[in-house]
């Protein structure tokens, strides 16, 4: 048989997975530091290299994040204390159905007296079954006044676990954490055993791929919303970073970004306070915010004026330097 003739390898035909095109990648790369030090400057490389554009751009993203993950602490993914939907244990399940149809949440965490003493978590897959389980138990019908709203949910016997990290926890192990415990849902503990904030297995691996948006999330809620007298609206928490993107350098400096996360910090950054709604807080770039919701400990939402705008405003005006 000639060498024309010889049988080909029948795993040559084959597609690549993903891992043989990192090992691949990797191997066309002379070591000489870690495996993560080599991969970083891989993918730094830029997708023109021929090595690198094996990989699609999502891939190369999501490769760079896993990488970013250990400078990522939860405080920086967490939802903090103040954000927290939470539910007393002994709230009736009536008013636990209304918490969830507000707050559009699968899982919410329950307390004792405060945030402070959490006994766990109601999820309202749980919920939904004792109901329904209830209801259909003496004719299969389902009859909903044969279930107890009443009835409080620490009698219920709803209540679920909920993990207790510190906020040092990398979000790698937490997700480990999770997945060995069949628990999505943390709270994270200060070093006095208060409630810090909140961390889902969605926040975690959205560090990783992305922002995920379900069918309850309000498409752009954080992002800037342009109205038609040139300002734009947007929700506070929207990262800072986003913010200066869109809007050029001019809008805050580089040591307000060193201060803060999110252009609702940039507020109470300036303002030197929480500010209520309705001030306008002007930027040194000429910029300025206007509080249209508040309450007593956060800003909620925000209409950021442009410069020129800002100058006829007049009005409640909070100066500062940013």
């Amino acid at each position: 048989m000639s060498s024309t003739d010889q049988p080909s390898d029948p795993q040559s035909s084959e597609p690549q997975s993903f891992f043989d095109r990192l090992r691949s990648l990797l191997g066309t790369f002379r070591p000489h530091g870690s495996l993560r030090t080599d991969l970083a400057e891989v993918l730094d490389a830029g997708s023109a290299a021929e090595e690198v554009s094996e990989f699609s751009g999502p891939e190369r993203k999501m490769l760079r994040n896993i990488l970013h993950l250990r400078d990522v602490g939860l405080d920086d993914i967490m939802v903090p204390r103040a954000e927290i939907v939470a539910v007393q244990k002994e709230t009736s399940l009536a008013d636990v159905l209304k918490v969830f149809a507000s707050a559009a949440h699968s899982r919410l965490v329950v307390y004792d007296d405060t945030l402070d003493e959490p006994v766990g978590m109601i999820h309202i897959r749980d919920l939904v079954t004792h109901m329904t389980t209830t209801a259909a138990a003496e004719t299969g019908r389902i009859d909903l006044s044969a279930v107890d709203l009443e009835q409080s949910l620490d009698g219920s016997g709803l209540i679920r676990r909920l993990l207790y990290v510190p906020p040092s926890m990398p979000p790698a192990d937490l997700l480990v954490a999770m997945q060995a415990t069949h628990i999505h849902l943390a709270l994270v503990i200060d070093e006095y055993g208060g409630t810090d904030g909140l961390v889902s297995i969605e926040d975690v691996v959205e560090q990783i791929v992305g922002e995920i948006e379900d069918e309850h999330d309000e498409a752009g809620q954080t992002q800037l919303q342009a109205q038609e007298d040139g300002s734009f609206i947007i929700d506070a928490r929207a990262p800072l970073e986003e913010v200066l993107e869109r809007l050029g350098p001019a809008f805050a400096s580089e040591e307000a970004l060193e201060e803060v996360d999110t252009i609702g910090g940039l507020a109470v950054l300036v303002a030197a306070r929480v500010p209520q709604a309705g001030e306008i807080i002007t930027l040194p770039g000429g910029y300025g915010m206007e509080v249209l919701d508040a309450d007593p400990r956060r800003v909620k939402k925000l209409r950021i004026i442009p410069p020129c705008e800002t100058e006829e405003a007049g009005g409640s005006v909070a100066a500062g330097s940013a």
